[in-house]
């Protein structure tokens, strides 16, 4: 009863930080533009590529933030 309890109560706002790069691939048309490119890319495939990358980086810093010790 007691593994229960703690179990539920872990929830850490470490966790919010997951949604941040969901958020902002939610509505394509906020990024969906041709200009500014970069390396000849439209704005619209190196910013999704970006936050493949913001994800990945945000997901490891809640993975050591919220790990026990």
């Amino acid at each position: 009863m007691n593994t229960e309890k703690s179990q539920k109560s872990k929830f850490s706002f470490w966790y919010v930080l997951l949604i941040v790069p969901f958020i902002t691939t939610l509505f394509p048309g906020m990024y969906a533009f041709d200009e500014p490119r970069l390396f000849g890319f439209p704005f619209f495939y190196w910013y999704q590529l970006a936050m493949i990358l913001v994800s990945g980086v945000l997901t490891i810093i809640v993975y050591y933030k919220t790990k026990e010790k």
